[in-house]
């Protein structure tokens, strides 16, 4: 695989993460605003895109006090699991084409 396809699949990755990230704080900010009729509309909109993976982690970590925290545990898990796997595909597409040139 040539360098350029590597570096295209790191880095789209990184940016499905980071949208994916920026929708789940959007979503969670939302909650705060469930009166407003505009907020209503874009977690409408949010819910069947973020909920499944949300719904993960709020299967196992219980609301304390009332307070959910299993939107801040999905966040931190989905930063972990995109830096791995950037840093997994990155040495594994570095590797693979260093040894396409007998290095």
């Amino acid at each position: 695989m040539s360098t350029g396809i590597a570096a295209l699949l790191v880095q789209s990755v990184q940016s499905f993460i980071s949208i994916y990230s920026v929708l789940l704080i959007v979503r969670v900010l939302l909650t705060w605003f469930q009166t407003a009729s505009w907020a209503q509309q874009i977690m409408e909109f949010l819910s069947p895109i973020t909920d499944p993976y949300l719904n993960i982690f709020r299967s196992f970590i219980p609301a304390l006090g009332g307070i959910d925290f299993s939107p801040m545990i999905a966040i931190l898990a989905l930063s972990f699991i995109g830096n791995a796997l950037v840093s997994l595909l990155a040495s594994l597409l570095l590797t693979n084409s260093y040894s396409a040139f007998g290095v």
